[in-house]
């Protein structure tokens, strides 16, 4: 009985610097893995299209998750396996990246993955604009541009034009969504654009285009 008390013992020292040296949790332990959205059924587009209006009073209720994935794929989701996506690009460049603001903290949209990766466990919502409806929503949508490498294809100025058509059809994408399901949404470009870089921490490469503030309507 000795002897195996001593065992244990001596197992349990060997092994403590061993389980303390274990690697921390990569990244994608902070990966939220996102409901799969629907492709068909609800709100006709004729409907959508009718009803989409502006929303600028939001109240505190939550999104569901299968909203907010509605929501995203709605904006930038793959649609086939080539790749494509709802909303359309230049030579299928992509060069729109889509990110989250919530309470929780601030996230960016894998499309592949069709995931959340968190970027920040700050609640960045009332820094990325100085405008009430962007700082008071509940859930803030930020469409950013990759320009630098649109014109790598094409001289600065189409890029410019490129990149910035490609945020529109995805937040045109995101609004009418937002009306399908019901919640009230609205389209900011006024913004500062390195403001809301530095506010996000974006890298040099993404150049924020609109703040879309989305949350149930008053």
């Amino acid at each position: 009985m000795r002897n195996t008390l001593l065992c244990t013992l001596l197992l349990i020292v060997i092994a403590a610097p061993l389980l303390s040296a274990q690697p921390a949790p990569t990244a994608a332990a902070s990966r939220i893995e996102l409901p799969v959205p629907l492709h068909t059924g609800g709100m006709s587009i004729n409907d959508a299209l009718a009803h989409r209006r502006s929303g600028r009073s939001f109240q505190s209720t939550r999104l569901t998750l299968p909203e907010i994935s509605q929501l995203l794929w709605a904006a930038q989701g793959i649609t086939d396996d080539k790749g494509h996506r709802t909303a359309p690009s230049a030579h299928a460049g992509y060069f729109v990246r889509i990110y989250l603001a919530q309470p929780e903290g601030f996230f960016e949209y894998l499309p592949a993955a069709h995931a959340l990766q968190k970027l920040s466990d700050k609640d960045l919502r009332a820094t990325l604009s100085t405008q009430p409806t962007v700082k008071n929503a509940p859930y803030v949508f930020l469409v950013a541009g990759e320009y630098d490498r649109a014109a790598k294809a094409v001289d600065r100025e189409t890029a410019l034009r490129l990149v910035n058509l490609e945020a529109g059809h995805a937040t045109q994408n995101l609004l009418l969504e937002a009306t399908a399901l019901g919640l009230a949404a609205v389209p900011v470009g006024g913004i500062d654009p390195k403001q809301t870089a530095q506010a996000a921490s974006l890298p040099a490469s993404i150049t924020p285009i609109y703040c879309v503030p989305v949350g149930h309507a008053k």
